[in-house]
């Protein structure tokens, strides 16, 4: 009984540490990791050291949240391209049934991953689909700038007064402070497995 009480209490306090950190935090660096996109090949963080700004999609073509902001990401990604931002959707819950990764990433989701394991997401923090995460190159290393919604209104476009997403990647880009730091998305569950 003595050697059961503190293993015990270990776990209790480890699993409220772990509970608590949530992945990163805005400001955090954002470390290396590779995800297996949709033609098989193997995408990196390091591999879009070339993009001024990277942009951390987490969907899911369950999620009717994720259909709403469909058009709308597909929009942004091309708006922004030229302007150096990479936008990468990822998965958390590519195990699902249904649509394939390959059938989502011919509607213009490029590059397309797969978070198998559920790894990434983890990491970041993901909780909800969808959900972003802005990250910020500076010579090679992401600095985590904004996480969570992508605006204000996932019912309508129209209806839109904040444009969260938009306005980070604008403030990035023009190498002025973020204002919006955290907030939080409306979507999904990640479904944890």
């Amino acid at each position: 009984m003595k050697q059961v009480f503190p293993l015990l209490a270990f776990l209790l306090l480890s699993a409220g540490v772990f509970a608590q950190s949530g992945g990163y935090k805005v400001g955090d660096k954002v470390a290396d990791f590779t995800l297996q996109g949709t033609d098989n090949q193997s995408v990196s963080l390091s591999n879009l050291a070339d993009a001024k700004t990277v942009v951390l999609v987490f969907t899911n073509n369950q999620c009717p949240y994720a259909k709403l902001y469909e058009n709308r990401l597909v929009t942004l990604a091309s708006n922004y391209s030229a302007k150096g931002v990479q936008f990468v959707f990822i998965n958390p819950g590519a195990g699902d049934a249904g649509e394939t990764l390959q059938e989502m990433a011919s509607r213009s989701y490029s590059p397309y991953l797969a978070d198998e394991g559920q790894k990434v997401s983890r990491q970041f923090g993901a909780t909800k689909t969808p959900e972003v995460f802005v990250l910020h190159n500076t010579d090679g290393e992401f600095t985590l700038k904004y996480k969570g919604a992508i605006d204000d209104n996932p019912q309508m476009e129209s209806g839109v007064k904040n444009f969260y997403l938009r306005s980070v990647m604008d403030e990035i880009l023009a190498n002025r402070p973020v204002s919006a730091g955290d907030k939080r998305a409306t979507g999904c569950l990640i479904k944890k497995y």
